[in-house]
């Protein structure tokens, strides 16, 4: 067996073996979650709201901390993606190799390595001044607004994933063959038509990657929904049903909680008694992330069908 063999079936072996620790290690997180979570999931737990009680048993379930995270992840998707989509644009079609456009990626690369702490911190800094009152509500006797509420934990929540959405969308953007648009152009097309009537559908698989990595970032994170959705398993504020439609407005300038937050509250990391329901929850999150990813590679796959149909 010569060298050249050796090092192909080493380089074979080493990959091999980082796929299967890899793997081994999501299947153990998994299977972790089954043994200690399995015993809690019931219609109660699922359908429920968390009940303030020490009792274990008589502690209610987490129907509002999963809508909670659904919520959050929307309005975090809402801001992020068109934000994300507009610069890897701009980047990839409309920026030449200049100093602009050198400092924004630097800038990009810089956002993306902040410890979401950090920037939870500063959208407390920020969202508390009146001037954003709009946000959330003022505080009683105060001059500062409250600062906590779904649409600031949603907008912090777009500012974490944008590094990571933008460089997905720009690399979805780069993918797309050079004589796509040499040939829109030819057709006469100018450079936006070619952008986003040629460009954009020809890369939407990559496009769907990005919106489930934001997807998976924010449903998964603590430390905003800590710092800027508020330390509370209660849904809205006390002007009525939270889930009533004249209270829409109300209850995403409330407070709330999320699965995140309550399996930290839940657990003994945040001087909760709670463990088996902590476990329950985070398999619950576990099931709702597996399900994005699979729904959106089957909308991946149903769609590169149906165009190869036509």
């Amino acid at each position: 067996m010569n060298k050249r063999i050796m090092r192909d079936y080493l380089g074979y072996l080493i990959s091999w073996l980082a796929m299967s620790f890899t793997v081994c290690i999501c299947l153990g997180i998994i299977i972790y979650l089954i043994i200690n979570g399995i015993s809690q999931l019931s219609p109660d737990f699922i359908l429920k709201a968390p009940a303030p009680t020490s009792n274990e048993k008589m502690s209610g379930g987490i129907s509002s901390p999963i809508l909670g995270s659904l919520i959050l992840t929307l309005i975090g998707l809402v801001v992020a993606f068109p934000w994300s989509l507009i610069t890897a644009m701009y980047l990839n079609e409309y920026a030449a190799k200049n100093k602009l456009a050198s400092v924004l990626r630097m800038g990009i690369e810089v956002l993306s390595g902040v410890p979401t702490i950090i920037i939870a911190i500063f959208a407390l800094a920020v969202f508390t001044n009146p001037q954003f009152a709009f946000l959330s509500e003022m505080v009683p006797g105060s001059d500062k607004a409250l600062g906590r509420s779904f649409l600031v934990s949603g907008i912090t929540m777009a500012i974490m994933v944008l590094p990571y959405m933008i460089k997905t969308c720009e690399e979805a953007l780069k993918n797309v063959p050079v004589n796509y648009r040499e040939a829109s152009l030819a057709l006469g097309a100018s450079k936006l038509q070619t952008v986003l009537k040629v460009v954009l559908p020809a890369s939407k698989d990559g496009l769907i990657t990005a919106v489930t990595l934001g997807i998976g970032r924010i449903i998964g994170d603590t430390a905003i929904v800590w710092l800027t959705l508020g330390d509370t398993m209660k849904m809205g504020n006390s002007s009525g049903e939270w889930w009533m439609p004249s209270n829409i407005i109300n209850t995403l300038k409330g407070t709330g909680s999320t699965l995140t937050s309550f399996i930290f509250y839940a657990s003994p990391a945040g001087e909760g008694n709670q463990t088996e329901k902590a476990f329950g929850a985070a398999l619950v999150l576990i099931i709702i992330i597996i399900i994005i990813n699979l729904l959106t590679d089957f909308i991946g796959v149903f769609k590169r069908r149906m165009n190869d149909q036509q």
